[in-house]
């Protein structure tokens, strides 16, 4: 209990006297998870909203592949990355390796099965006398998708939220491709596991709590954007 009561106390100095490192770490988190979810949010929406408006062979079975993606292991895909953009890998010439772009990617494709497959379950959860009404009304196909995404907004921005969460939570694709550098490629994920392999608890506490308050910052200010809307 001493130790949680420490790191809280030692959190808030770090956050109000705002300690240069911390505030360094906690920044490239930040940075990083937004940009990731920004990117996946403009391929993953679209995406999602053609594979619900469109019946083709295989749908089924196309929803049921993304829906297991949800709980792959960030080990996995950081272990795909690193393959992928290593020296001897196919995109080893970019030269991106161990910096906060390959983090981003790789992120991108960890969160992207989460909203093209929560996208296409809040598009199948639109009340069908909307569809009805609006083709009644002589909407053509186009209208009457634009209708149904609007009606299914709230949900598609709940799933935006929950692809954020798990891009600033997770830890082993940063390690594997981020390399947890100094000043450079830490965030508050590796910097916690780093900190407790040191056995220094109180620290590893104390940005554990500070990236809760970010990741709650940040979902508050999405809710509220989504009830204005």
């Amino acid at each position: 209990m001493e130790e949680i009561w420490n790191g809280l106390v030692r959190a808030l100095r770090l956050i109000f006297t705002f300690d240069p490192e911390v505030m360094q770490i906690a920044w490239l988190s930040i940075r990083v998870a937004i940009s990731s979810t920004l990117i996946a949010s403009l391929i993953c929406v679209p995406v999602g909203s053609l594979i619900h408006f469109n019946n083709f062979r295989g749908k089924r079975i196309l929803i049921s592949i993304i829906q297991t993606f949800y709980s792959v292991p960030t080990v996995t895909v950081g272990l795909f990355v690193f393959i992928l953009f290593s020296n001897k890998g196919p995109l080893g010439g970019l030269d991106i390796m161990f910096t906060p772009m390959v983090m981003v990617i790789g992120q991108v494709i960890l969160i992207s099965p989460i909203l093209t497959g929560l996208t296409i379950t809040g598009l199948s959860g639109v009340d069908k006398t909307i569809i009805d009404t609006a083709r009644s009304m002589g909407a053509s196909n186009w209208q009457t998708a634009v209708a149904i995404i609007k009606e299914a907004r709230f949900a598609v921005m709940a799933a935006v939220i929950l692809a954020f969460g798990r891009a600033i939570s997770e830890v082993g694709l940063a390690i594997m491709v981020g390399g947890n550098i100094r000043g450079f490629t830490r965030v508050l994920t590796t910097a916690i596991s780093l900190e407790t392999s040191k056995g220094d608890i109180e620290l590893s506490l104390a940005l554990g709590i500070i990236l809760i308050f970010i990741a709650l910052v940040v979902n508050f200010a999405m809710n509220r954007i989504q009830q204005r809307q």
